[in-house]
């Protein structure tokens, strides 16, 4: 089993990459990391001599002194190259640089700079060291107004803010899953390479970016339909807008019902895409779910009895409680990477819709058992 560290596993990339482990338990053991490690170097110590492998994140991206953003990250690298030093590791380190080593500005300069260091540490040590140069992440809970202009755009649009552009040029950049799996990939090979530039996945003018924002805004935040998604980038896209909507705040949706002498019809959901559609039955007093995907959109819709519906973020322990009711037909949505559950809370049996955005496939099932 390869133990494995992430400086920063509480940051963006961080906790994607931690949670992303722990689907892998039988292959990597995650060695917990403490930013306050760095203020104490027995911490410091304790922790570089459990791991196998350490992925340096740790690094400030954005603040009022560009001053203080240089001296911080490289205050990073030589603490860890110092503990490294002191505890004669052999551990694979790997850095994660950025596409801007090279542009005028003391953060692409602290990158550089660090990954000189780990460099110049490995060359002395015999160590294994990655240096991997990033372009732009995008993703899922990254913070608006420090992480990536996405993140930004989002919030904004999610929180009756207006987005604007100050330079709509071409960005290229990598979903954060994507980056993840790069990452994993390195760690499996364990091969030095001071300089590598991990590929970008999409290139994008900010505008266009803007504009599929604005898109799923109007057809999903407000009016509950499902875009069509072109591609892996626009799904990707879509999951990350998905992940600025605060769940307490937004679900349950009401349906409206069409009533006459007949009885009722409810449009469940509109399509800008295809996938699977299913219902269920549960008996009173059972649960379904608890189990999260990574990637997939899903729809909840409970037609007749009582439901409670939970949604916890994986890393986290608030849980989101929901009640339905078939006499006011509603939906909730399941984000990704939290955990959910419905269960029948009342006394007769309880019909729900699904709908998932592709067709269930046992051998890439994208569904991970967690209770909420």
């Amino acid at each position: 089993m390869i133990k494995v560290g992430i400086t920063g596993q509480n940051g963006f990339v961080g906790s994607h990459l931690y949670h992303t482990l722990g689907l892998c338990s039988e292959e990597f053991q995650r060695i917990e990391f403490r930013k306050e490690y760095f203020e104490t170097p027995e911490k410091l110590d304790e922790f570089v001599k459990q791991c196998d492998v350490v992925v340096h994140l740790a690094a400030m991206n954005r603040h009022q002194s560009q001053d203080f953003i240089y001296e911080t990250n490289i205050r990073l690298v030589k603490q860890l190259v110092a503990s490294l030093e002191r505890t004669a590791s052999k551990a694979h380190v790997l850095f994660s640089s950025s596409s801007q080593e090279e542009r005028d500005n003391l953060y692409g300069k602290s990158k550089r700079e660090g990954r000189e260091f780990l460099i110049n540490w490995a060359e002395s040590s015999a160590g294994i060291f990655s240096g991997m140069i990033v372009p732009n992440v995008f993703g899922p809970f990254g913070q608006p107004y420090y992480n990536s202009f996405i993140a930004t755009f989002c919030h904004q649009l999610t929180h009756v803010e207006t987005p604007k552009i100050d330079n709509d040029g071409s960005v290229k950049l990598i979903y954060v899953g994507e980056l993840v799996e790069e990452i994993i990939r390195k760690i499996r090979k364990r091969k030095n390479n001071f300089s590598y530039q991990v590929p970008h996945t999409a290139s994008v003018k900010v505008s266009e970016v803007l504009s599929l924002l604005t898109d799923y805004k109007e057809k999903y935040f407000e009016k509950g339909e499902i875009p069509q998604l072109n591609s892996t980038f626009e799904l990707n896209l879509f999951n990350t807008f998905r992940s600025y909507i605060v769940p307490k705040n937004y679900f349950p949706v009401k349906f409206t019902q069409h009533t006459d002498d007949r009885g009722s019809f409810v449009e469940i959901i509109r399509l800008g895409i295809g996938g699977q559609v299913s219902f269920s039955t549960t008996v009173p007093g059972i649960t379904r779910g608890n189990h999260y995907h990574t990637r997939k959109v899903e729809r909840f819709a409970v037609i007749r009895g009582k439901a409670l519906i939970q949604l916890r973020k994986i890393g986290t322990d608030e849980v989101h409680d929901f009640y339905l009711d078939g006499d006011e037909p509603a939906y909730v949505d399941m984000p990704i990477w939290y955990t959910h559950n419905i269960k029948n809370i009342g006394d007769e049996v309880l019909y729900t819709n699904f709908w998932i955005n592709e067709p269930y496939d046992p051998e890439d099932a994208d569904t991970y058992f967690e209770e909420v």
